[in-house]
């Protein structure tokens, strides 16, 4: 039960929000028929709703320290995702129905819908990239979209001037991306923390700026158009079946990269990014090559950013540089954050959230950001480690008995 302070103190912050909020939600001024209406519901409304409000956040901040209570003297704090990933008998099953919803979905709903989610296998992949520089490296880079920019237009100008297909593209748009990646990552070797987001942020508003302003070579703002999408050993698709062949593309390109994440983070390559972002100090003092470290985990996250912007390009038959702003850089970045940074089913939860809950409630659309900020708030505070955390690994030294 809550106390007579607690709700003095939730009187005081719902008196303090109807103070501030007073000016726009109750006077409203008509300078054509020189009238002041005085809109009082609506004050009632605020106050009443901050009240509630405040008594529940501090239910869920009880809630957060009493777990922390419980870490702290040992007791088992697995949430229930990871107690199902961990119990086979539910999760083959679940896993299972997955696959046959991903198999049966275009055929089951619109194209529309089919076209969503392509969109949001695409943040996928591209997600999981930059958790390799940001969730496993501890490399905070705000730039990203850059490598995304570079896969997009590699195959957009080697298709317009060589005329190059898809395929023949696709690994070289990602090789291109990931020498950027490399590029960028030797001037940033000694940085890190805000320096290395404000370098990596303008790393990435510089290329983007290059491709606005050099006509002769990206077409500038007016962008390239008429990209020819995958071809399918040469026979003539429709519209639809297009689609189709796209979305199917970007599961299987989401499978593999989800395995060929999973490998490397176990790889002992994989160990040392992660002592990279716990310690870069202790980290150096065990042997570890810490440059060799930063550069293949910004080599690598370039990699499948340029994978990703093949396929956007390939997907929408036309890109400028409009497509590449900071904001993509953001979104990405949430997607990691919100997700859980350093998991890979957080990764795609957070790219399902961020990219399919915009375009299905486009009815709450003037009020897409506030409810973006608040939701990243709320996160922060209740939930910093995303919505699936990754399991921190323990090893256990074992004394042989026999010795």
């Amino acid at each position: 039960m809550f106390s007579l302070s607690e709700i003095k103190k939730s009187l005081l912050v719902s008196l303090w929000f109807m103070f501030l909020t007073f000016p726009i939600m109750v006077i409203k001024v008509n300078t054509i028929e020189k009238t002041i209406e005085w809109r009082w519901w609506r004050i009632l409304m605020v106050g009443g709703g901050t009240f509630v409000l405040s008594f529940v956040w501090r239910f869920f901040i009880r809630r957060k320290e009493a777990g922390v209570k419980k870490a702290d003297i040992g007791e088992d704090r697995q949430s229930m995702v990871q107690r199902i990933t961990q119990n086979r008998k539910i999760y083959l099953p679940a896993l299972a129905a997955l696959a046959i919803f991903v198999v049966i979905f275009p055929f089951a709903f619109s194209m529309y819908q089919t076209n969503i989610m392509t969109t949001a296998l695409i943040y996928v992949v591209v997600g999981l990239g930059l958790n390799i520089v940001v969730g496993l490296a501890g490399l905070l880079d705000l730039g990203y979209v850059a490598f995304y920019l570079v896969g997009a237009y590699t195959y957009a100008l080697l298709n317009l001037h060589f005329g190059l297909g898809f395929w023949t593209v696709l690994p070289i748009g990602a090789l291109f991306a990931g020498i950027f990646g490399v590029v960028l990552g030797f001037p940033v070797l000694r940085l890190r923390g805000d320096y290395l987001a404000i370098v990596t942020l303008g790393f990435g508003e510089i290329i983007r700026l290059i491709m606005e302003n050099w006509n002769e070579f990206s077409y500038g703002p007016s962008g390239i158009a008429n990209i020819p999408r995958p071809g399918f050993f040469g026979m003539e698709l429709s519209l639809q079946q297009n689609i189709i062949y796209i979305y199917f593309l970007m599961v299987g390109m989401a499978i593999f990269t989800i395995f060929v994440v999973r490998r490397l983070q176990d790889s002992r390559l994989g160990r040392a990014w992660i002592a990279l972002r716990e310690d870069e100090v202790a980290c150096q003092a065990m042997g570890i090559d810490k440059w060799k470290t930063k550069l293949s985990a910004f080599g690598l996250g370039a990699t499948w950013a340029g994978l990703g912007g093949v396929m956007f390009a390939a997907k929408t038959t036309f890109i400028n540089p409009a497509s590449f702003t900071i904001w993509e850089s953001i979104i990405i970045l949430c997607i990691v954050v919100l997700g859980g940074m350093g998991s890979i089913l957080g990764v795609i939860c957070g790219a399902m959230v961020l990219i399919l809950l915009p375009e299905y409630l486009r009815a709450f659309s003037e009020y897409r950001m506030l409810m973006f900020g608040a939701i990243l708030v709320i996160m922060m505070v209740f939930r910093p480690e995303g919505i699936i955390s990754n399991v921190r690994r323990t090893y256990k030294f074992e004394k042989n008995r026999q010795t």
